[in-house]
């Protein structure tokens, strides 16, 4: 089995797809009621409530495979209307304290996903960007070309719901994508999106 550390959890878009028969999952999500609607979609996971930063730190040594999404928001270009607005905040240098760390302390295969910055990225991701995202990780993500709806298999953001549940449906990773970073982490067979809609087993 392989030991999986999944941090900043959420309701866990990029976990969806993973195979079941072949990890174990440990998930970290510092909100109590996100996390509890992580474990009704998971429920054979390990879930934790509590700061994932602090918990990679104490316990990285205990996985196979981490992935990290670290908050986004002090990233992304939005920063630019709302520093316009009056809103006047540094980026949060967790995600590249954690990069760093996991570079020069990790022994598994891990891997860093936040949004499309508004500066200059430190570290070049890998590959650069792959839809919205940025990825930074030790292997190589090979090229995806599936859809990107934003909001995988959970549904799209309606009206009707409340904001911050179609905030967290937003903040979702592709199911899709994150079984394809999943795949290629550990160079297993890839599936496009029509095998995925249709159960067809994938190639090579």
């Amino acid at each position: 089995m392989i030991k999986v550390l999944n941090l900043y959890a959420g309701i866990g878009g990029n976990r969806k797809l993973w195979p079941d028969e072949q990890i174990e999952v440990t998930a970290v999500e510092i909100v109590p009621k996100i996390a509890k609607i992580y474990q009704d979609f998971f429920p054979n996971d390990k879930v934790i409530v509590a700061d994932a930063h602090q918990y990679l730190l104490e316990h990285y040594k205990e996985f196979d495979f981490i992935w990290s999404s670290p908050p986004c928001p002090t990233h992304s270009g939005v920063n630019y209307f709302l520093n316009a607005q009056g809103c006047i905040r540094y980026p949060d240098m967790g995600l590249w304290q954690e990069i760093i760390f996991l570079q020069h302390f990790f022994e598994g295969s891990w891997v860093v996903e936040n949004v499309e910055s508004y500066y200059e990225p430190f570290f070049r991701p890998v590959p650069y960007n792959v839809g919205r995202h940025y990825f930074w990780c030790n292997f190589n993500i090979q090229g995806y070309n599936g859809k990107f709806l934003n909001i995988g298999r959970f549904g799209p953001t309606k009206k009707g719901r409340t904001d911050e549940k179609n905030i967290l449906i937003r903040n979702c990773v592709e199911p899709e994508l994150g079984l394809h970073v999943f795949n290629c982490a550990f160079r297993t067979k890839q599936k496009t999106i029509q095998e995925l809609d249709s159960g067809v087993v994938g190639i090579p």
